[in-house]
């Protein structure tokens, strides 16, 4: 007891060290210490991870934010950047010893040029209210996350974020140009450039996704596109999710790239109906949507095309959106999948894996038989037309041992996605949820690699430690674990 008292007393002589060196700049109400302040920054979008942070930074300014790292620097501080929260992998988790550096004041567009088509926004910015800043010009960002209502740019760029459209428009390292990003020693460096390549190695792709653990972003350059004339969807229902997995495998072979190729099960499609009404069957064992856009006239040939593709793949009807308003409310089902299955389980954990697309249909056969062999449901919901998986299962972290068999699931996921080929993560990172499966993924040699780039721009190892990368100490120790645990392998399916 005396030594918890002690540490207790350490821990609060550290805060008020910290609270003290930064409103030395700072306005009182923009440092936060006091329990019910920090409170509601204890965990991102994968609440399953909680952490109520030591002190919470509100800049307002790059100036603030450069003094907030320097002093955190010289002080040895670990500092947690944060956007909007929406994140999915804890990589916004906060320290308990540490600094939660808030971006949410950073929300101006601060010039667009419509002839160049490029916007200068800060981190703070919602991913939507570029689109919307911009429509007048007949403009808009591609990348579309299924958060872009709340999630912001730079969380998108910690993430490289993707979304339903990110098949032929790529994820956000494809549609930014130039970077702002202060160091931890509280230095700015510009990355990148408004032409359409930089000198030197590329930065601006190592940046993108590195999880908060290089720097800070405080101003991002994007790419903006122009709207397209016209758009439509092809709704295919299938009975057979097997069927749908090859379907988008055949409509790439066919050497068509749609604006989007979404999938879901029926799990998924029968809590999306109840939720929004988006006109899904709910009788079917899956559904695929598949849009095209451009001119009107490549728009009906692609889509002839992709339902031809679909009838021959197995589909038992398809049915085109038939004017905008029907489009975007095909798209509002799928993009409230997260929150539709929120509405009929206490808790759920979403998985972000990546396979090739052949496998979608052997994979999916696997997901089923551990629901079976862990005792959960899942609901699943897909980029299907780049491989990357969203499985979303269904918990009650009320009930004793329900999180643990849900992260055992969602670890066997990430396994199996590595088995046939595939990746660990599409677009939420890697953050605290699939640190584990680096370990899998990579060599200890690469391990390394990722460790010395990440010292060369943070000796002290201050910018969200702990998230992402694995120690080698860490991978050893998993290792033994998972050895122990007889991790069941899928030797009937096809290896990369």
């Amino acid at each position: 007891m005396t030594a918890v008292v002690e540490q207790v007393a350490v821990d609060l002589a550290r805060q008020r060290e910290v609270v003290a060196a930064l409103r030395a700049f700072l306005p009182a109400q923009s440092v936060l210490c006091d329990y019910e302040d920090v409170k509601p920054y204890e965990c991102d979008g994968l609440s399953a991870y909680r952490q109520v942070p030591m002190v919470v930074a509100l800049p307002e300014t790059e100036e603030q934010v450069c003094r907030i790292l320097r002093t955190c620097h010289g002080m040895r501080a670990p500092v947690v950047a944060r956007g909007a929260g929406t994140g999915l992998s804890g990589g916004a988790l906060p320290l308990g010893n540490g600094v939660l550096l808030s971006l949410a004041k950073f929300t101006r567009i601060l010039d667009v040029d419509n002839r160049a088509r490029t916007a200068r926004v800060q981190p703070g910015v919602r991913n939507l209210a570029i689109s919307e800043a911009v429509a007048a010009h007949g403009l808009y960002y591609a990348p579309d996350p299924s958060s872009q209502l709340a999630c912001s740019i730079g969380g998108n760029v910690a993430e490289n974020s993707g979304g339903v459209h990110c098949l032929k428009y790529g994820l956000t390292v494809h549609n930014i140009l130039k970077l702002r990003v202060a160091t931890i020693e509280g230095e700015i460096v510009e990355i990148g450039s408004e032409a359409l390549d930089a000198a030197g190695y590329d930065l601006l792709a190592l940046m993108t996704g590195s999880e908060g653990l290089l720097g800070v972003v405080t101003e991002v350059t994007v790419k903006l596109l122009p709207k397209p004339e016209h758009a439509q969807v092809v709704m295919a229902a299938f009975d057979d999710v097997e069927k749908a997995g090859h379907a988008v495998a055949n409509v790439i072979a066919a050497g068509i790239i749609p604006a989007g190729m979404e999938m879901m099960d029926q799990a998924a499609t029968r809590a999306v109906e109840d939720f929004v009404h988006a006109g899904y069957r709910t009788d079917v064992a899956s559904i695929l949507l598949c849009e095209s856009d451009g001119t009107r006239e490549e728009v009906a040939d692609e889509i002839r095309r992709v339902q031809q593709v679909m009838e021959k793949s197995g589909a038992v009807t398809t049915q085109v959106s038939r004017d905008e308003p029907e489009r975007l409310l095909f798209w509002a089902g799928r993009k409230a999948a997260f929150p539709a299955v929120g509405s009929i389980s206490p808790d759920y954990y979403c998985m972000d894996g990546t396979i090739p697309r052949k496998q979608l249909g052997p994979v999916l056969r696997a997901i089923t038989e551990m629901e079976k062999k862990h005792g959960l449901r899942c609901a699943n919901v897909f980029h299907a037309g780049d491989g990357n998986l969203h499985p979303l299962i269904l918990y009650d972290a009320n009930k004793p041992g329900e999180l643990a068999r849900t992260e055992a699931f969602g670890a066997e996921i990430l396994e199996l996605c590595l088995q046939v080929g595939g990746t660990i993560t599409g677009e939420h990172g890697v953050g605290v949820e699939k640190i584990n499966q680096m370990c899998v993924q990579f060599k200890p040699a690469e391990l390394e690699a990722f460790h010395g780039i990440k010292r060369a721009f943070d000796e002290h190892g201050l910018l969200n430690p702990g998230k992402a990368v694995p120690t080698l100490h860490r991978c050893a120790e998993f290792g033994r674990m998972h050895v122990h645990a007889g991790q069941k392998k899928f030797p009937d399916l096809p290896r990369f």
